[in-house]
């Protein structure tokens, strides 16, 4: 479903990538884990086709990225991908619902059905009532569940998260990552979980560990995770 073949990424004179494989099969669940600049963030933002790699592949159902415009990867994102944010990034001048509608008006549906769906999923991560408020005026656990919605209301094929719950108290934690784990599976996503925490990637089936932007292919199995991918 998605997989990175011997990327490599550079900012200036630092390497933060080195020759990194990593393959992701339909539907698995997987911890990305590292120290703090080891590569985590720049691999999944180059699996999400923000970032382009000097050298490598990024496949997408087979599609290579790297070959596309940044219109295209845009595209590509949109239609296939849904990403969720340490801190949300909602657009703060919308309410909650009509930042979880964007990617399905971007997709051309039409507005009722757009806010249909939103609330339908805004209801089942237990945020409805706030679905008409601006972003500012909720509290964090709240948008970052917005975040969750908005990432999979187009019920994408690939769910990236970069540390998604390192801004929340642990109650809140647990709610957004359960409840994102939970809604994944239900659309059979492919879903990778960039985190610090343990306790994160315990939600998960699969661990890949990075240090020093290479794959360390270490696994802990106290972590419940089943195998390294990669």
């Amino acid at each position: 479903m998605l997989e990175a073949d011997r990327v490599t990424l550079t900012y200036g004179a630092t390497t933060a990538l080195r020759d990194v494989s990593l393959t992701l099969a339909p539907g698995s669940r997987t911890a990305l884990m590292g120290p703090s600049g080891s590569g985590k963030s720049s691999l999944l933002h180059c699996l999400a086709g923000v970032l382009v790699p000097g050298h490598g592949q990024v496949l997408v159902d087979g599609q290579d990225l790297t070959g596309l415009s940044d219109r295209e990867r845009s595209r590509l994102r949109l239609e296939r991908m849904g990403v969720v944010f340490q801190f949300g990034d909602l657009v703060p001048e919308l309410t909650v619902a009509e930042n979880v509608m964007l990617p399905l008006q971007l997709l051309g549906t039409r507005h009722a059905a757009a806010r249909s769906r939103a609330l339908e999923l805004l209801g089942e991560l237990g945020v409805a009532d706030v679905a008409d408020s601006r972003t500012g005026a909720v509290s964090g656990g709240q948008a970052q569940r917005a975040a969750v919605a908005r990432a999979l209301v187009h019920e994408p094929r690939v769910v990236l998260a970069d540390e998604p719950t390192g801004s929340l108290d642990t109650v809140n934690a647990e709610a957004v990552l359960d409840a994102m784990v939970a809604l994944s599976t239900g659309i059979g996503a492919t879903l990778l979980v960039v985190t610090h925490d343990n306790l994160v990637a315990s939600h998960l089936d699969e661990l890949v560990v990075m240090r020093d932007g290479a794959l360390d292919g270490a696994h802990d199995a106290a972590l419940g995770a089943r195998g390294v991918v990669g």
